[in-house]
């Protein structure tokens, strides 16, 4: 089978040196993004069922800009104003100053590492004696928490904002696409909400990391290749291998 037509589901790159754009001119290839999932503030009512007061912790563990963005939207829908004691602990510099559309950097207590959670803990040592919070996804990874649980850091993580699937009634048929590929269990679970009378036939399934491998076994469908491996590290390398290898079956390389 040649492959012609390729659907990422991501956003479209902002860059306009994407490899996704390079892939497809090289091999004369279309390829198209649409985001099968989206991400969703907790309302207040729905927020307020896990019975948590913004105010009675000391530091807040911020993993993302969209933990920002709801952390401080929930705190004005709450009417509650986080003091100017409150200690923030950043994944990354980014994230620590994306709080300037928040508070006022300088005055505040802020924190970050420089690329992970772990660069985090390392600081949290020095202030072992707080009580954090941090705010999550309804779709996490929950090895950080246990990380710092075990580290025995007085660590309460709280959903904020939730994973869920987008509407594709803009897609008539996935079947039409040569090539899915997908990055997360969501986007498999978008494409059964979607499409439930999806039929994989010859369509390839790409995905990237092994829990989204494992929603993909669960939905009962064939997964053709993922990444990262050995021999493909990145998404990327991992779809030129196929491309070539599709090609060179069918004698056209």
């Amino acid at each position: 089978m040649k492959i012609k037509r390729i659907l990422i589901s991501q956003p479209v790159p902002q860059s306009e040196s994407s490899p996704y754009k390079e892939l497809e001119q090289k091999y004369g290839l279309t390829i198209e993004f649409r985001q099968f999932i989206k991400v969703e503030g907790l309302t207040v009512s729905e927020y307020r069922k896990q019975k948590l007061n913004l105010l009675d912790f000391t530091g807040v563990i911020m993993n993302s800009k969209m933990a920002v963005d709801n952390y401080f939207r929930l705190a004005e829908e709450m009417r509650v104003t986080i003091p100017a004691t409150m200690k923030f602990f950043c994944v990354t510099e980014a994230v620590a100053y994306y709080l300037q559309k928040y508070i006022t950097f300088r005055k505040r207590k802020i924190f970050f590492g420089e690329r992970s959670l772990d660069d985090v803990m390392e600081l949290m040592k020095k202030h072992a004696d707080e009580n954090y919070l941090m705010p999550i996804s309804s779709v996490h990874q929950p090895s950080a928490l246990a990380k710092m649980k075990k580290a025995k850091f007085k660590v309460t993580p709280t959903i904020m904002y939730k994973t869920v699937s987008a509407v594709l009634s803009d897609i008539p048929d996935v079947a039409v696409y040569d090539v899915l590929v997908f990055f997360t269990p969501a986007g498999i679970q978008s494409l059964l909400e979607n499409f439930p009378n999806f039929n994989q036939k010859k369509t390839a399934i790409a995905c990237f990391g092994p829990s989204t491998a494992k929603a993909i076994k669960a939905a009962k469908l064939k997964l053709d290749f993922k990444a990262p491996t050995k021999e493909a590290p990145s998404m990327i390398m991992a779809l030129e291998n196929y491309v070539k290898a599709q090609l060179k079956k069918a004698g056209t390389e």
